[in-house]
């Protein structure tokens, strides 16, 4: 192991961690309910009941008995009959990805995330805490301890070589690459082994003759540019191990909000549709304010049975961050676009053409603006509850398929007063 880090980064260099959680799904049911599943093959799957479907992850038991990501349920269960399907909990998921995102942003204020489960931190302003080594180490025993997540740590001066060093050992691995080792740990691997190159990309440079990382350095970079374009050049410097992007706390917001939902068996009825579509708006909605942005083109996706989809907007009067709004005009457009009683398989919303509600002037109703500030101080409450309880803390009448008065015993709820009652909280609207 290496003792001294620091050495092998000049003063002026940069050091970059990419950060990785292993098995993310998989460990993060093992680590909410580990007496069922702590060190058993798992595997998270969207169709658990109907064997259909694929796995979206499996964890590393799974792994050992030949299971693989993007099996089929059917195909697993053959070759490990003993496997656990586990539904997703994009929910829960979200819940340790701000926890481990949050104890990365204890080190540096650059971090950069680039999904659910891994980020990139430049610590190069972050001796405080002890060489880089001594970082990447501690980050690992506190996202273990704390959220008892396994984790995987590559350790370079630049995003590039950080995030092909945090592939090198896993689970639980801590991989130091720097532009000296590129030539002995890299050149003798195979193109689409560099991160950034497909294998589409590798099959094409396979035809021109160049299929190692060390062909690819040594090869005549006006040649990769007349077969390649501009992406020639970036290819010819990775394949040195040279990245000048910098670590991004700031990334591109999304250029749309959406969620889909496949329903466990077709519906027909306006009232299923409404309630589905009320459920969606809620959703994203609620992504859409944690995000700090507004929304002025609501989306619907619908799917028939026989997959048969389609897909229609509208934009907004003025942009919002409400979920009713979007609701109501989900259900304006299905109204419109839908021939009421066929059957639907999948619903969607997505929220497009979104911006900053900083930089965004929202409109007041004419006739409703005096009610926006408590509208506002409910939906804001609302929020907080279920960051504190978890999504189901909070649901709306038109959520609940039955009569609601019979899930709430000895309460009565008017106006938008809260009660809890069996980890309940209804409201009234």
């Amino acid at each position: 192991m290496i003792k001294n880090v620091n050495e092998h980064y000049p003063a002026k260099g940069r050091v970059i961690i990419h950060l990785d959680m292993n098995a993310f799904y998989c460990s993060v049911h093992e680590a909410e309910e580990p007496e069922k599943y702590k060190n058993k093959p798992t595997a998270v799957s969207g169709s658990v009941e109907q064997r259909k479907g694929i796995l979206v992850t499996c964890s590393y038991s799974a792994r050992s008995k030949g299971i693989k990501t993007g099996m089929t349920v059917r195909q697993a269960l053959k070759l490990c009959p003993e496997l656990i399907l586990i539904k997703p909990d994009f929910n829960l998921y979200r819940k340790y990805s701000h926890g481990f995102m949050a104890i990365a942003r204890q080190y540096t204020p650059l971090v950069e995330a680039v999904s659910i489960d891994e980020c990139y931190m430049d610590i190069t302003g972050s001796k405080m805490f002890g060489s880089p080594l001594e970082i990447a180490e501690a980050l690992q025993q506190r996202i273990m301890s704390e959220w008892s997540l396994p984790c995987s740590i590559g350790l370079a001066p630049n995003k590039l070589l950080a995030k092909m060093a945090s592939d090198m050992k896993k689970p639980n691995g801590l991989t130091v690459l720097r532009i000296r080792d590129v030539k002995s740990v890299l050149w003798d691997k195979s193109c689409d082994t560099l991160f950034g190159i497909g294998k589409k990309t590798a099959d094409k440079l396979a035809k021109l003759n160049i299929r190692t990382i060390g062909q690819l350095a040594a090869t005549d970079e006006m040649m990769l540019n007349k077969h390649f374009g501009v992406v020639g050049s970036w290819m010819k410097s990775a394949a040195h191990g040279l990245d000048y992007s910098e670590v991004n706390p700031n990334r591109e917001r999304n250029k749309s909000i959406g969620h889909t939902t496949t329903l466990p068996s077709d519906i027909t009825t306006r009232e299923d549709v409404y309630r589905v579509l009320l459920n969606l708006a809620d959703q994203t909605g609620r992504r859409l304010r944690r995000q700090k942005l507004v929304a002025t083109t609501v989306q619907i996706t619908i799917r028939k049975p026989d997959m048969t989809t389609i897909a229609r907007s509208h934009t907004l009067a003025a942009p919002s961050q409400a979920s009713e709004d979007f609701y109501r005009e989900a259900c304006r457009l299905y109204d419109r676009h839908w021939k009421i009683g066929e059957p639907i398989r999948l619903l969607g919303i997505t929220l497009q053409n979104l911006t900053l509600l900083d930089e965004t002037a929202l409109q007041l109703d004419l006739f409703s603006y005096e009610q926006q500030p408590r509208k506002e101080a409910l939906t804001q409450a609302m929020d907080r509850l279920r960051d504190k309880y978890g999504e189901d803390a909070v649901l709306t009448a038109g959520m609940l398929g039955d009569d609601p008065s019979t899930l709430i015993r000895n309460k009565r709820i008017r106006g938008t007063s809260l009660q809890k009652d069996d980890s309940l909280l209804y409201i009234d609207e």
